[in-house]
């Protein structure tokens, strides 16, 4: 008598028929399947043994059905990559969801390198210096206008120039004659003094310490013989070719103030009319 050979789920004879060997027994093809094929997470079609089955992140596929959603296009030997449980080819996850560099319009590839400011995107070989064309990088740069520039280019394009020197200011400065002018530049034509936070006037257009101009150019006081500056609301009283501070034109005899007042000259002296008056 001949032994049973029955498939261990339907129990139905496995003679002449094609079957799968388990560890729990024989099985028919169509038990097999149904007992331990999965379900295809594309198709909701089971995967039989018989077909190329493919693994991805606790789902399985049906080697056909595992491809981009929105191309179609086989994964199975492509790069992919999975967005909210979508499968996307590299070329629709890029178009989708990369940037595109705002230098030469190419997709920004994922993982790659890029820099990013002010909403836009770039290569970080496209994104260059607009004065020497060289990679900004990690480097400071100032944006201006849509163009970008490294520190040194912009401000040998941007930045104002000393009236002196004619070197770029960076940082701080004075300004003279409605001119910029590095701090250390602006001098007694003179001296050579810095006159940046002093009082001081000019000459020609050349910038002199009070002490400067009034040993130089100012007229000199006929009484204490100390140089006449207008600085500082500083007043004076001419006469012929004399000159006197307001404080110094006073009386030779009685030394009463005379501004404002009639004085008589007598020789190199001035005098109130009441000395003059009074004779010798």
């Amino acid at each position: 008598m001949t032994e049973a050979f029955d498939c261990a789920k339907c129990s139905e004879s496995l003679f002449g028929r094609k079957y799968i060997q388990t560890d729990s027994g024989p099985y028919c093809v169509p038990c097999y399947d149904n007992t331990f094929a999965n379900t295809c997470a594309e198709c909701k079609q089971l995967i039989g043994h018989d077909s190329r089955e493919l693994f991805y992140e606790d789902r399985h596929f049906h080697e056909g059905c595992f491809r981009c959603c929105r191309c179609q296009r086989s994964l199975a030997d492509e790069p992919f990559t999975c967005q909210d449980s979508e499968l996307l080819c590299n070329d629709c996850y890029c178009s989708a969801f990369s940037s595109q560099c705002s230098a030469c319009g190419e997709t920004v590839m994922p993982g790659s390198r890029k820099l990013e400011y002010g909403g836009q995107t770039w290569h970080e070989y496209c994104f260059l210096c607009s004065g020497c064309d060289q990679p900004l990088g990690s480097c400071s740069f100032v944006p201006d206008k849509g163009a970008y520039y490294c520190v040194p280019c912009y401000e040998d394009k941007f930045a104002p120039r000393c009236a002196r020197c004619s070197k770029t200011l960076t940082q701080g400065g004075v300004t003279y004659r409605d001119q910029p002018w590095h701090r250390e530049c602006l001098v007694c034509t003179g001296c050579q003094t810095p006159l940046a936070g002093q009082q001081f006037t000019s000459r020609d257009e050349d910038p002199y310490c009070v002490s400067c101009f009034g040993e130089l150019f100012a007229p000199k006081c006929s009484s204490c013989k100390s140089p006449i500056v207008g600085l500082s609301g500083g007043k004076y009283v001419s006469f012929e070719d004399r000159h006197w501070h307001h404080s110094c034109f006073s009386c030779a005899r009685c030394s009463t103030s005379l501004v404002g007042q009639g004085f008589v000259p007598d020789g190199d002296q001035v005098l109130c009319q009441g000395c003059s008056q009074a004779g010798p």
